[in-house]
């Protein structure tokens, strides 16, 4: 089964469904990812910040590099010029590979410049390293600025998408701009399959509740990220594309929007590992 595409500005086409590989490692990490290409995902979304590129990359050296299509992502501590280089670098060492076709900024970082940001993935493009940029966890404001003054268009934005938080001043500016939108955490971390109406739509369609949310959100127009350690449930979630939610159920899901987050919360811990901003 091969899931339907997004065309990027580049031309390149990004699979609606895309293997997630956060908190995942070891012998774990690489059965998702065997199961997932082997089923027809052709998508593995990765970050440095994840400390699973190297095992990524073992399991991708049995594929041809051509049919995946390979994102990860720089940590917002490593934004300044020559880090975002670096970073880059090492992730494609890790990744065994000499390009990505996506690369992300993970987190915006108010302490350091954006244009500097984005001059260093203008230029791992024109290396041939990154085929495509984009960015993660951007408000519209946020994404507003860095298409105004990045160099190479901003192809996607990754963001906190589920029934239980849409964003949806986020999302609708990603489509006013032809901004892919990518669902991180597309089943909050599995906390919405207890949802009465995901429960509810799970019986009336014979689905999981895995599938019906994943269904809602490529319905939506929206690439899904969605991450399992069980190969079978790997299989299942790409299998969205020979059925359809009724457009009252399809409904019913949006009207259960509840404004709560799994991840993408206000607070930061600024001195941290991620941003390691010092006073």
């Amino acid at each position: 089964m091969t899931p339907p595409t997004k065309t990027l500005p580049s031309g390149d086409e990004l699979p609606m469904v895309g293997i997630g590989t956060w908190q995942l490692q070891g012998d774990t990490l690489a059965q998702s990812v065997r199961a997932g290409l082997d089923a027809g995902y052709g998508h593995v979304d990765t970050a440095e910040g994840y400390h699973n590129e190297a095992t990524i990359g073992e399991a991708l050296a049995d594929y041809d590099r051509e049919d995946v299509f390979l994102t990860s992502k720089v940590l917002p501590k490593h934004l300044d010029y020559e880090s975002v280089i670096t970073s880059c670098e090492a992730s494609l060492e890790r990744l065994g590979t000499d390009y990505l076709d996506l690369y992300l900024v993970h987190w915006p970082n108010p302490a350091i410049s954006l244009r500097e940001t984005l001059q260093a993935m203008s230029h791992l493009h024109e290396e041939g390293l990154v085929r495509n940029v984009g960015v993660s966890n951007f408000s519209a404001y946020q994404l507003s600025t860095a298409h105004h003054i990045s160099p190479v268009p901003i192809a996607v934005n990754q963001i906190e998408y589920h029934p239980w938080n849409t964003q949806p001043d986020v999302v609708d500016y990603c489509h006013e701009t032809n901004t892919v939108v990518e669902a991180a955490a597309p089943l909050a971390r599995t906390e919405v399959f207890g949802d009465p109406v995901i429960q509810d739509l799970s019986g009336k369609y014979d689905r999981s509740p895995a599938q019906i949310v994943l269904k809602w959100a490529v319905e939506n127009d929206i690439v899904v990220l969605p991450k399992s350690t069980s190969p079978d449930h790997v299989r299942a979630n790409l299998d969205l594309f020979e059925w359809d939610l009724d457009d009252d159920d399809h409904q019913r899901i949006d009207e259960i929007d509840r404004e709560r987050t799994v991840y993408d919360h206000p607070v930061r811990d600024w001195t941290g590992d991620t941003y390691g901003i010092s006073q």
